[in-house]
């Protein structure tokens, strides 16, 4: 007989970077109401997942200089073992999600959680989330600020830039 696969909880921790900044002055500046600027990592196998413009890194769960997240997403069990995972994200830091492929609006933080999520749940992150960048830009305010922004590389301190040997003997 077989034995079954194991289960591995899987969550999304989501930080706004703007501190409740953004819900109170959005109304004012974009014209439109945003709650947040959102970061997102995953959660699995005891450590935090995240990508920015340093590439892939790992930190213990609410280790950066972010602290806890503002929300905790489940986003179901997964059966990929730590190996498979550590093995997939390895390809991921060498192909599409390297440091300097990093941009704030087409390819973040968010956009590696979303592509996480899915291989290891088949669920995608929430859409108020990954939808957040076209909100902002879709606002003659947001237009005026993409060159700006455009600029910005976020790295949130705290976390281990992830390589295949971080936390294997």
């Amino acid at each position: 007989m077989e034995e079954p696969l194991a289960l591995h909880p899987v969550k999304l921790y989501v930080y706004d970077l703007s501190k409740g900044m953004a819900r109170r002055l959005s109304p004012l500046m974009l014209g439109k109401q945003l709650d947040g600027i959102w970061h997102t990592s995953i959660i699995v196998h005891k450590d935090e997942f995240f990508y920015g413009s340093g590439g892939i890194s790992s930190c213990a769960p609410g280790g950066t200089l972010l602290g806890p997240p503002d929300t905790v997403v489940d986003l179901g069990n997964t059966e990929v073992t730590e190996e498979i995972f550590l093995e997939y994200l390895s390809s991921l830091g060498e192909s599409m999600f390297r440091g300097e492929s990093y941009n704030l609006f087409e390819h973040n933080c968010n956009t590696f959680s979303n592509e996480v999520a899915q291989f290891l749940t088949g669920r995608k992150i929430p859409s108020y989330i990954t939808d957040l960048p076209s909100e902002v830009l879709s606002t003659p305010f947001g237009q005026a600020l993409r060159p700006l922004l455009d600029s910005i590389q976020i790295q949130p301190p705290g976390g281990n830039t992830f390589s295949r040997h971080n936390g294997q003997s």
